[in-house]
């Protein structure tokens, strides 16, 4: 899976895609013997300031009908996903992404449709009062959201698009059970100590995680 986000703030977003899972998922590493394991995903950023055509790389303008803050312009983000996937021979590879509070709300089950379906997934960031409305036009592009709240910017969102899109990647993760979703738990766990004391409180773990028995284990957490 390629991944393409188009934002003015890559720096931002390359901290967290080059560590963890992520970073190591980009990289090709050398397994026992003679064996290479190749890239699982690839991550590459556009910046719109890039395709501009005036010297101070301005990405914004004023609204047109009024209003308030600026709007990013569309010349310079379709430059620039022009760049990243325009010239891909099997257009429908390719799914664009707006991140947008009023878009779809994402879910685990989207991930795996884009997986399934796309080989690029481009996702685009915006800033100020939003994107002018003809790049979602051009481009056919889909509006979505990641939850019911507004951020400064479509790079918080953009990334846990990617991150949570990356993990249904076969061979991203170390084993493929480590899917949550496919376990349905509680989330309970607990590792050593046995005992912690905290503000002269002892928390023991649950003598039915330390005795061995896997089907009580599996009950406790509530698996299906």
């Amino acid at each position: 899976m390629n991944f393409h986000i188009i934002t003015i703030f890559p720096e931002v977003c390359e901290a967290y895609t080059n560590a963890s899972v992520l970073g190591r998922a980009q990289k090709t590493e050398k397994g026992k013997g003679a064996k290479v394991r190749g890239k699982k995903i690839s991550v590459s950023y556009y910046n719109p300031r890039d395709y501009t055509d005036d010297k101070h790389k301005k990405v914004d303008d004023k609204p047109y009908g009024g209003g308030p803050g600026m709007v990013m312009k569309a010349e310079p983000i379709l430059k620039a996903w022009q760049k990243a996937v325009g010239r891909k021979k099997d257009q429908k590879k390719v799914k664009t992404l707006i991140m947008s509070p009023r878009g779809k709300q994402f879910t685990n089950e989207l991930a795996k449709q884009y997986v399934k379906n796309y080989d690029h997934l481009v996702l685009i960031s915006g800033r100020y009062e939003g994107i002018d409305a003809r790049v979602k036009e051009i481009l056919k592009a889909e509006e979505v959201s990641v939850g019911d709240y507004i951020l400064t910017g479509g790079e918080l969102p953009a990334l846990s698009i990617v991150d949570s899109t990356a993990r249904q990647v076969k061979g991203v993760l170390g084993a493929f059970d480590s899917l949550e979703d496919d376990r349905a738990t509680t989330g309970e766990t607990y590792t050593r100590p046995e005992v912690i004391e905290y503000k002269k409180n002892k928390l023991k773990v649950p003598d039915v995680f330390l005795g061995g028995n896997h089907a009580e284990i599996e009950k406790r957490r509530g698996k299906k």
